[in-house]
């Protein structure tokens, strides 16, 4: 059994800037890559960063130079740090992980989300 927990998210005005965490627990022997959607009203759920244990990263053109993915393996954290947003940021924002639990038991989790309002 495997848990991801979300903290961070809140209201900001636009050029302001947010941290979000998210900490895997559980039955975890490796996390290959972690990462974070997001999710606004009305849209389909899209990638915004993500980060492999080699720590190559990722991200959408649209966050491109806003936003920085990093993470603490020894705590088994992923985070985003969130600066310059915009209005158009205001989402849902999803943690995900790609976890071993063993050498043949690998799934996919998802964190229950965490919503980032960006007022104009």
């Amino acid at each position: 059994q495997v848990q991801l927990v979300e903290s961070g998210g809140g209201l900001v005005q636009a050029g302001g800037s947010l941290r979000l965490s998210c900490a895997a627990s559980g039955s975890i022997f490796s996390i290959n890559v972690m990462g974070w959607y997001r999710q606004a009203p009305g849209k389909l759920r899209e990638l915004v960063a993500a980060i492999t244990n080699g720590d190559s990263r990722n991200y959408a053109d649209s966050v491109k130079g806003r936003f920085t993915i990093s993470r603490d393996n020894a705590k088994n954290t992923v985070y985003l740090q969130m600066s310059s947003l915009k209005p158009e940021d205001t989402a849902v924002y999803y943690c995900n992980a790609d976890i071993s639990s063993s050498w043949s038991d690998r799934h996919t989790y998802w964190g229950q989300g965490t919503q980032v309002t960006v007022s104009s």
